[in-house]
């Protein structure tokens, strides 16, 4: 069954009149006819008692009449819904960030660009690393953000995939801090009091960094395993109960640090520290996916940015 046949249907229940019915539909009567006997077909009914004049509806045509003006509006309700998501999803720019990111980047992130570039309507995907990217790359969003290290860096085609480095922070050991707000654990630790270590799950991108400072350290670092878990904010409530040592982002102990709740238990020894970029993807537009205009438009203005970031580093600060 076509719409167009209920909306004939609904004509000629109104009108009564094949003549007028056809002519308001904009089609030949012997066409619109035609279409009235496919929906009677159908149906397997007659609708329509055209052995009277003027026309008139059998028993189950008005019985139809009803269900028919309930089916199109239905029908036309559900259209009008979904044009309109498809309206305000292509203004709206779908993010998968990892945990991490998406507690301590994104809020003043989102916060800045509304105020320096636009208005921004956005949907959040909170996701480890490894599914944040197959999002990514599987088409479920239009922005991928994550950390980088050149040596557990992020597998996706430079060909195929736009890159913007949104900036750099540091990972350190952190411990609650004492009446003298001093740090309750210090690393390196000893082999006969080894520190209580809370880590991350091996699947967890900022345990693998982890994994890097210990397998760089000069000096050997005693650290006994008290919990687990793969994320930072996990972590970071069980340093301020007290329980252990824990690597964090610096972004995630900003507040803490200020109200003297945790401190750096790494002395300042830079071996215990790792730097990260923090990077935007997207999937390169082309032709057949030239993706979403108002992503485009970001792009273009965060690109603007760090061209005008790097041309200011490029110069000697005794000419700036």
């Amino acid at each position: 069954m076509e719409t167009k046949w209920l909306e004939d249907f609904i004509s000629l229940a109104e009108t009564n009149n094949f003549s007028r019915s056809a002519s308001q539909r904009h089609v030949t009567q012997p066409a619109f006819s035609r279409r009235i006997q496919s929906l009677e077909n159908w149906l397997g009914t007659d609708l329509v008692d055209r052995t009277s004049y003027p026309t008139r509806l059998t028993p189950a045509g008005l019985v139809f009449y009803e269900q028919a003006l309930e089916m199109l509006g239905q029908i036309n309700g559900v259209r009008e819904l979904l044009r309109n998501k498809r309206a305000a999803a292509m203004n709206s720019i779908d993010l998968a960030v990892p945990h991490t990111l998406s507690l301590t980047f994104i809020p003043k992130w989102i916060t800045q660009l509304e105020t320096d570039f636009a208005p921004i309507n956005s949907r959040l995907m909170a996701l480890n690393v490894h599914d944040a990217v197959l999002q990514l790359v599987e088409g479920g969003c239009d922005l991928l953000l994550c950390y980088h290290h050149p040596r557990q860096p992020v597998q996706l085609d430079p060909g195929r995939y736009d890159m913007l480095v949104l900036g750099r922070e540091a990972m350190r050991a952190y411990a609650r801090c004492d009446k003298t707000r001093t740090p309750e654990f210090t690393l390196p630790g000893t082999r006969q009091e080894p520190l209580p270590f809370l880590s991350y799950t091996n699947n967890a991108y900022l345990g693998r960094m982890v994994e890097l400072i210990l397998a760089d350290t000069k000096t050997a670092l005693h650290l006994e395993n008290h919990y687990e878990t793969d994320m930072a904010e996990g972590l970071k409530m069980m340093a301020l109960e007290g329980r252990g040592i824990a690597f964090l982002p610096e972004s995630a102990v900003t507040r803490e640090l200020k109200q003297k709740l945790l401190a750096p238990a790494d002395g300042g020894v830079q071996d215990w520290q790792i730097e990260m970029e923090i990077r935007l993807y997207r999937e390169r537009p082309s032709p057949s996916r030239p993706g979403k205009f108002i992503v485009s438009r970001l792009w273009d203005y965060l690109e603007s940015l760090q061209k005008t970031s790097d041309k200011k580093r490029r110069v000697p600060a005794s000419e700036r």
